[in-house]
């Protein structure tokens, strides 16, 4: 398992639920929500945009990724993300994310954001890998 290029106050991901599957079209992330966390600061997250970093940071935590070349690429873009409200202290959020595509150093995941059954985002990302990633995995 790789290591996240992200640490506190910018790191939503937790732990593995569920590793990848050889062709990663399965894989969940566990992310917990507190209320002294620096994305919430308060009863909830600022933005329901920010389930759209926990996908990016849960695709990446799954695939393994080196935290050097992570930190040398970036979230290239979000495509049709909707998210029905921000994430609530105290809520864990189950992340499920699955390899959509990937053209050299530009890979596109897409993945589901739950909390205790309830889906309150879905979207793809699409994340631009590091310098000398084009053959690796995310």
């Amino acid at each position: 398992m790789g290591e996240l290029p992200h640490g506190y106050p910018f790191r939503f991901v937790d732990i593995v639920l569920l590793e990848k599957d050889p062709a990663f079209t399965s894989g969940t992330v566990l992310a917990r929500v507190s209320a002294n966390a620096r994305a919430a600061m308060g009863d909830s997250w600022a933005s329901p945009l920010l389930l759209a970093e926990a996908l990016a940071q849960s695709a990446l935590l799954l695939e393994g990724g080196d935290s050097g070349i992570g930190r040398s690429g970036f979230l290239a873009g979000i495509d049709d993300f909707s998210a029905v409200r921000s994430p609530r202290a105290g809520e864990s959020l189950r992340v499920e994310v699955r390899l959509a595509g990937r053209f050299g150093a530009i890979v596109r995941f897409e993945g589901e954001v739950f909390s205790e059954g309830e889906k309150i985002a879905r979207g793809a990302i699409i994340v631009r890998r590091g310098e000398g990633s084009a053959g690796s995995s995310v």
